[in-house]
């Protein structure tokens, strides 16, 4: 077999771990960290150091491919899984992944993954173990066949060699005026979504909000170049409906509010409310897409809490309960799950948005990026980390070599053809 040997070694996610649900509750930022107690278990305080795990697969001819394990900013909260833990992952990939992976054939990515993430006697794996672990396998593949991550992908699924672009949205953070001009400054695509992660953000009645979305809108317009016209992407938490009450018809009114003022912009809200379970959010979440839908209003709907596992994404793709899916990378485990995750969105004409989190690193980002062009998705985050510039750079490099190699290897097949 073509995996002799399995490496580990601790690393750093490019932010941290928050405890969403006593943020939400009202907890006091002093600078960057918070004040007062953890609620989530396995929190030791509210912000806690992003830690990842690398795992290297030794090949047969020497070549160490890898790949990071890693949970979300929010672990824990919107039935997720809970707070990474380096010491236990670890021993959990050393003493059942790691025999699994002696015993496949890495060139063949989709059935490597199956055979590794194999329920047998144990319960499923961490989902943070099946990101980082597939991700070192799509990267065995591509080493072993002498292509690209994206063509096993694209080979794997059947799909045709991308040959378009796939929109980058960044996020800001809280040092939001700061980072939209710099989004701005770069002519990202998608922006910028803002963190509204507390009622001081959201404001009463959605006020603080509804201004910070004009604001960002005449931002735009006043040092964008010409003829730039970002779709414009705001993460609410929930605040919505925590704010003005979960009757569907309500938080569409708000909405169609906020997109009737900023005229000419496509207007992204994301997780405007939490209904406290997957199919609670799936029938919500539909009548909402409804309304919007019948008032032809020019607003989306992302889904991400309570949309984690691709079960999840093909529940809320069938039942139209969103415009656009969050795929959250980490949340879904395996890459080959994201790949089908996309496909299964686009088979329901629903939006596909690759997305992840801030705790992730270049590695995950990178390999995010060639399932997303392989896919053809929506969207993709631009990861890892809160600032603008060093995910943009990460993601837009690793997207633009991709196609460049792309390009070259279709304009050699027409050449012999």
């Amino acid at each position: 077999m073509q995996i002799k040997d399995v490496i580990l070694a601790p690393g750093n996610g490019a932010f941290f771990y928050d405890d969403q649900e006593v943020i939400r509750s009202g907890a006091t930022q002093d600078n960057f960290i918070y004040r007062g107690a953890p609620i989530t278990p396995g929190f030791t305080s509210i912000r806690v150091p992003a830690t990842s795990l690398s795992i290297g697969l030794v090949l047969i001819d020497g070549r160490v491919v890898w790949g990071d394990m890693m949970n979300v900013q929010y672990s824990g909260a919107g039935g997720r899984d809970p707070l990474f833990d380096t010491n236990q992952i670890s021993d959990l990939t050393s003493r059942v992944v790691a025999p699994r992976l002696l015993d496949v054939d890495a060139s063949h990515f989709r059935d490597s993954c199956t055979k590794v993430f194999e329920l047998l006697e144990h319960p499923r794996l961490p989902l943070a173990v099946e990101y980082g672990v597939s991700q070192a396998l799509l990267r065995a593949a591509a080493h072993l066949e002498r292509t690209t991550m994206a063509e096993i992908v694209c080979s794997e699924f059947n799909l045709p060699l991308p040959i378009r672009t796939v929109p980058i949205y960044c996020q800001s953070g809280d040092a939001r005026e700061i980072n939209v001009d710099k989004m701005i400054l770069k002519a990202v695509d998608v922006l910028p979504h803002g963190l509204i992660n507390s009622r001081q953000k959201f404001g009463v009645d959605g006020q603080t909000f509804l201004e910070f979305v004009r604001w960002v809108a005449t931002r735009t317009r006043q040092i964008g170049p010409p003829g730039y016209q970002p779709v414009l992407h705001f993460d609410v938490y929930g605040w919505i409906g925590l704010e003005i009450g979960l009757e569907p018809h309500r938080i569409a009114d708000f909405i169609c509010k906020v997109a009737e003022s900023v005229p000419g912009f496509t207007l992204n809200v994301e997780s405007p409310a939490d209904f406290g379970s997957t199919q609670a959010q799936i029938d919500n979440y539909a009548r909402i897409v409804s309304i919007l839908d019948d008032r032809g209003s020019s607003a989306r709907i992302v889904v991400d809490e309570r949309c984690n596992t691709f079960e999840d994404i093909r529940l809320f793709a069938e039942a139209k309960a969103a415009h656009l899916v969050q795929i959250k990378t980490p949340d879904v485990g395996s890459m080959a799950d994201t790949a089908r995750a996309v496909l299964i969105c686009k088979a329901n004409k629903v939006g596909a948005y690759v997305g992840g989190s801030c705790t992730e690193t270049d590695l995950s980002a990178q390999a995010s990026v060639h399932v997303s062009v392989a896919t053809q998705a929506d969207m993709m985050l631009a990861k890892p980390g809160m600032g603008v510039d060093e995910a943009f750079s990460i993601v837009g490099n690793e997207q633009s070599r991709l196609l460049a190699m792309l390009n070259r290897r279709r304009a050699q097949v027409e050449k012999i053809g």
